[in-house]
């Protein structure tokens, strides 16, 4: 096999191309309705009418606790990564959790 077709660029455009020739060979496939189902674009929610009204979640609850579990994610991979015979290593991740511990605390004053 040719040594070319490994490079990245060159095996996305032969996988795009084949996709795109599988596409046009099965397009004809896809189920198309004689007609517009009635209720096609009637807001739906759960079995509920919606009135027509745009709705804005409020997302002020949200994100401290995205923040948190991100925070306590990278701080929990960064102590696994940590090397087990260095001394210096496990200092800085004492450093590193004391700059969440922080970083916590912050976030979540009142």
């Amino acid at each position: 096999m040719a040594q070319w077709l490994l490079n990245p660029p060159v095996a996305f455009g032969v996988l795009l191309l084949v996709v795109f020739l599988i596409y046009l060979w099965t397009r004809g496939l896809a189920f198309r309705p004689s007609h517009e189902a009635p209720g096609k674009k009637k807001l739906y929610a759960c079995g509920e009418d919606l009135p027509i009204r745009r709705v804005q979640p409020d997302y002020s609850q949200f994100f401290p606790f995205a923040f948190f579990f991100t925070i306590m994610h990278v701080v929990a991979l960064v102590l696994t990564t940590i090397p087990s015979g260095d001394v210096a290593a496990h200092g800085a991740g004492f450093v590193y959790v004391l700059g969440a511990i922080v970083a916590l605390l912050i976030l979540f004053r009142n």
